[in-house]
């Protein structure tokens, strides 16, 4: 009975997942958004117009996620694989709108805003669909209470 092996002799040892390759994607991943907040993003290249020189800048919004998993395992004598694992993943989004224009001139410098008149519209009109929907609800007459 001394030479019969045990179910830990039997085993192999499990492979180890080395996170390595997946972490690098993530980092060469969020090295690139984060270029796109720069300030080449922001601002751009200026335009002469005889006196006067115009410098349009941006608004730079970046959203991004990660995620990472890992797994393990080991051969027991009921089991013949070895269980290992990884993976990851990501995404993200860059938004970018104009919200302003330097303008120097031999007058001075000012900045005038650029106003989206598409979005005012809209967030009127949703403010009245709100304002109509909660109105409507409160004044709905309501069955007495017994």
């Amino acid at each position: 009975m001394a030479n019969t092996p045990t179910a830990r002799s039997r085993s192999k040892p499990s492979q180890v997942f080395d996170p390595t390759p997946g972490l690098n994607t993530i980092q060469t991943t969020l090295d690139k958004f984060l270029t796109a907040a720069n300030v080449e993003a922001v601002y751009g290249a200026p335009v002469s117009q005889g006196e006067n020189v115009v410098i349009p800048t941006a608004e730079v919004v970046s959203f991004v996620g990660f995620g990472l998993g890992l797994g393990g395992g080991s051969q027991s004598a009921e089991a013949n694989s070895a269980g290992s694992g990884g993976g990851g993943g990501g995404g993200g989004r860059v938004l970018a709108r104009p919200v302003a224009a330097i303008i120097m001139s031999s007058d001075g410098v000012r900045v005038e805003p650029i106003v989206d008149v598409t979005k005012i519209a809209l967030a009127v009109f949703t403010t009245v669909g709100f304002m109509a929907t909660v109105l409507t609800r409160m004044t709905k007459s309501r069955p007495p209470k017994i």
